[in-house]
């Protein structure tokens, strides 16, 4: 082993919880969220936030969380509340599986714990919705327990600071190994939290200031001058175009026709505009086999594009104009386009409606 190894090797082993623990004691970011000075932290809002948080930005949740804890302020009331009311309160934060697993997780926390969240990381990834992530920063958040939460901003702390070659994913069990071989002794729920911080403020995927590090010396992709290129990422495969068609059909004294979604699969539950399956090989000839009613169907000139994360989808709409008192068809039901904004509906759907009403 040259001196240069053996000099990075020392700096891989010096990486010292303390001093982030002090850069977190000076520069925590103030979030709505987080127990402030010695206050106890809430799981209930620990939980909430957690869950919103997850592939959404802080600055994007904070209106909703602001909403869901004024609406619903405790767990309880969470349970109790109608699953349509919370989908509609979550649209436009994607996922709307996580909104279901969220309402299911309130429910199985007052039926099995009394309406208090367990306090054991196995209790707590077993309830729905909650995986290794969620059980561990509400473990360690919320009841000190000796967990270290790895999310993206964490990730790409512990890759450059051991300098892990190995690409993601493959590399997140070693990523998860080295996070925990971090942990200190006490001030678990602090610890996370600096981790997390230190990724969404200084450790940054583009352009991360370095200088201002508590762990500038140890890290290792700092000392090689490469740390932007971690972590590394293998190739991404991107997923193939699906097409399909869309009916809005409207009737005289304004309404649309709409449906629901099934419960399980993509945007499930949801509410949406009747249309066709999304498939590789659509065929735009048979699409009108889809409609949901008998009517004269215009083809509206372009196209509904949205991008899910697996792929990109392509949507063909149709347009047809109904007398007043035209029956909805089963599974479907007619509502006044002036109340669309309170539906579930998601992003996709809107994008349809938009298209046809405009």
């Amino acid at each position: 082993m040259n001196v240069a190894v053996r000099a990075l090797k020392r700096k891989k082993a010096a990486a010292d919880p303390a001093d982030l623990l002090a850069w977190y004691d000076r520069h925590r970011r103030v979030l709505p969220w987080r127990a402030r000075g010695r206050a106890k932290a809430d799981p209930y809002a620990v939980w909430l936030s957690e869950i919103m948080l997850q592939q959404t930005t802080v600055k994007t949740v904070g209106p909703y969380y602001a909403k869901f804890l004024t609406r619903w302020p405790t767990v309880q009331a969470l349970a109790a509340a109608p699953l349509d009311d919370v989908l509609r309160a979550w649209a436009g934060l994607g996922y709307y599986a996580r909104a279901r697993n969220l309402h299911a997780c309130a429910r199985a926390v007052v039926e099995r714990h009394g309406g208090v969240f367990p306090r054991e990381l196995e209790a707590l990834r077993a309830l729905p919705g909650i995986g290794e992530y969620t059980a561990a920063a509400v473990g360690a958040i919320a009841f000190d327990l000796p967990a270290v939460p790895v999310d993206g901003n964490v990730e790409r702390v512990v890759t450059r600071l051991f300098a892990i070659e190995e690409a993601m994913p493959a590399a997140k069990p070693e990523i998860k190994r080295l996070a925990a071989s971090l942990l200190p002794q006490h001030r678990s729920g602090d610890f996370a939290q600096s981790l997390m911080d230190l990724g969404a403020t200084i450790c940054s995927p583009k352009k991360p200031a370095c200088a201002l590090c508590p762990w500038n010396e140890p890290c290792m992709a700092r000392a090689r001058g490469d740390q932007e290129t971690f972590p590394r990422k293998a190739p991404k495969r991107e997923g193939k175009e699906r097409y399909g068609a869309a009916f809005v059909a409207l009737r005289a004294d304004g309404c649309v026709l709409l449906r629901q979604r099934p419960e399980k699969g993509l945007l499930g539950a949801m509410t949406e505009v009747p249309g066709s399956d999304w498939a590789h090989d659509f065929d735009l000839q048979t699409a009108l086999g889809a409609a949901p009613l008998k009517a004269k169907w215009r083809k509206l000139a372009g196209n509904v594009t949205h991008v899910f994360t697996h792929f990109p989808l392509r949507l063909t709409v149709y347009l047809a104009e109904l007398p007043r008192g035209t029956k909805a068809p089963k599974g479907a039901r007619w509502a006044k386009v002036s109340g669309l904004a309170g539906e579930a509906l998601p992003t996709v759907m809107r994008k349809v409606l938009a298209h046809a009403l405009d």
